[in-house]
């Protein structure tokens, strides 16, 4: 079966996604688009998917008959919206992080697919598709034994003068708390923030670097390092400290090379080229399910759970290095 697909929002990611789904994948063909930016719409169906109708608006989109499943790409404020109308479609959705701005609405999602009764919705954390993680999540389980500590980092060359302090949590650190959450099978109790002297490159309304400590209900103690004004590259790190011994994430492919008097090799600059194969599985992962009329990969609950963890560490950023309770509501059935 070719599952039809309808993109809401074809600016950077959605019309790369567009590109994967129509040139690269297996089971998926786009057939429907829409953007705020008419012409942006306009430049994908040109470019990549001639035949996909453009629409004046989502609830449009998902409500068209020849489209079986929706991906949600636009702004992250119109999120909840769409996935809303998607589950009251009964039409399986991909929903780009956030699931939504809020974990009011990220749970207002959850009642509505537990209420539809089966589940719709998958949330673009493509870090659980990462071959890197994959294997550190096999070397955890076979390994090095129960987890203790967990060092990592999150480190971009630079970010925009619009990119403010809280960003750091809901752009940046979302990633890592989604991953090792699922790296470590375990949920979250309690946040910290603590802040180094702020780097040379921060702006005003930035602090950075930022170290974040997460307690988990199993005891392990985990700090992130959020650096988004790195200069040297994007750098993804991430050492779990085990009872039987220690595993990393290993380091992207690179050829290492002696030149100039120096054993050196290239270090990545762009998010998406380190993560771009697992956005390839990912979609192919939605693809086969929605196939099906469902969904797999991170859920709604997912989701959810990230936004309520997310806000407690915008809280913690506030307290002066205090601990922020982070309590989690009863999973629903439909999620274990």
């Amino acid at each position: 079966m070719t599952v039809r697909i309808g993109i809401i929002g074809t600016g950077a990611i959605g019309r790369d996604h567009a590109r994967r789904i129509n040139q690269v994948l297996a089971g998926g063909r786009i057939v429907a688009l829409t953007d705020v930016n008419r012409s942006l719409a306009r430049a994908v169906s040109a470019d990549i998917a001639p035949d996909a109708a453009i629409y004046a608006t989502g609830e449009e989109l998902i409500a068209a008959g020849d489209v079986d499943a929706v991906l949600v790409t636009s702004w992250g404020a119109t999120h909840e919206q769409y996935v809303l109308a998607s589950i009251a479609a009964g039409k399986p959705c991909f929903c780009e992080k956030p699931l939504a701005t809020t974990a009011e609405g990220a749970k207002r999602i959850v009642e509505a697919e537990t209420a539809f009764g089966r589940r719709l919705v998958q949330v673009g954390f493509m870090r659980r598709y990462d071959a890197g993680y994959v294997a550190l999540k096999e070397a955890i389980a076979r390994h090095t034994g129960a987890p203790i500590l967990v060092h990592a980092a999150h480190r971009n060359p630079s970010v925009p003068e619009a990119y403010v302090t809280p960003m750091a949590i809901h752009d940046t650190l979302i990633h890592e708390i989604d991953v090792l959450r699922w790296l470590l099978d375990d949920d979250y109790v309690s946040a910290r923030v603590h802040y180094p002297r702020n780097a040379a490159r921060a702006h005003a309304k930035l602090r950075d670097p930022q170290v974040v400590v997460l307690e988990t209900r199993k005891g392990v103690l985990i700090d992130v390092e959020i650096f988004v004004n790195c200069h040297y590259g994007y750098d993804i790190q991430c050492e779990i400290v085990g009872e039987d011994g220690i595993a990393r994430l290993p380091e992207p492919m690179a050829i290492e090379m002696r030149l100039g008097a120096k054993l050196q090799n290239a270090i990545l600059t762009d998010w998406k080229d380190r993560f771009v194969v697992a956005y390839d599985v990912e979609l192919q992962d939605f693809l086969k399910a929605a196939a099906g009329g469902t969904a797999a990969g991170p859920s709604s609950w997912d989701g959810y759970v990230a936004a309520i963890t997310s806000d407690a560490c915008v809280a913690a950023q506030e307290s002066a290095g205090a601990a922020v309770a982070i309590t989690m509501p009863d999973k629903p059935s439909l999620y274990s």
